[in-house]
């Protein structure tokens, strides 16, 4: 499955990035991808986060995180990191919702 990999070769990769395959799973891609890759193509046809990929092939978050590198390496899913809110912002918003 990994081929005896530990460690992804996309290190920004978070739990929390979500994962959107580049087009629908061709014939091709049926039968020269793993059946993981394949699940996985066919997970997030629709945006999903590694977690809930992981979660849906019941694999460990590692495992799932080395599969989708594959997949990103391929080119046949792209993928977006989540965007760390600034502390100065949600304060602001705290502050604004107290006021209220």
């Amino acid at each position: 499955m990994t081929g005896g990999r530990t460690t992804s070769r996309q290190a920004d990769l978070e739990i929390i990035a979500l994962v959107v395959a580049l087009g629908p799973v061709t014939r091709v891609q049926a039968t020269s991808l793993d059946d993981e890759l394949i699940q996985i193509l066919r997970l997030v046809q629709k945006p999903a986060s590694v977690a809930e990929i992981s979660a849906g092939l019941r694999l460990p978050l590692s495992v799932t995180k080395i599969l989708l590198g594959d997949l990103i390496d391929k080119q046949l899913v792209a993928f977006r990191s989540a965007v760390t809110p600034d502390i100065r912002v949600l304060q602001a918003v705290i502050n604004g919702i107290r006021q209220l």
